[in-house]
């Protein structure tokens, strides 16, 4: 019954920031870490940033100087956030979580669709 719900999307211009949420059906403490992923047109899903419930992070090299994630427990929520926002970040922007014991990521969220336009 775990859910992710991934809300903050849409049609934007570029420039300024972009701040999405993940919010989970249960305390993201029960989970080892949460990370961000986007898929852009025609590429593969990558990852973007993760954050452990110990309070790491990792983002991806291309994307330390425009993104930052942090957490909201009574929320239940993450909160990534992109600035200055371009077009080539357009693409569906995924949550998912990772359980302990798990090495990969096991639950995920529907995605929400991110249009930047110039």
């Amino acid at each position: 019954q775990v859910s992710l719900v991934e809300p903050g999307g849409g049609l934007m211009q570029a420039g300024g920031s972009l701040r999405l949420s993940c919010a989970a059906s249960q305390s993201i403490f029960t989970f080892l870490s949460m990370g961000w992923f986007r898929q852009l047109p025609g590429e593969q899903r990558e990852s973007v940033a993760t954050i452990s419930m110990s309070g790491n992070t990792w983002y991806r090299d291309s994307m330390k100087a425009r993104f930052t994630v942090s957490r909201d427990a009574g929320e239940n929520t993450v909160y990534p956030q992109m600035n200055n926002r371009k077009p080539e970040d357009t693409g569906v922007y995924y949550c998912a979580a990772r359980r302990p014991g798990r090495d990969n990521y096991s639950i995920w969220g529907q995605g929400t669709q991110v249009t930047v336009s110039s």
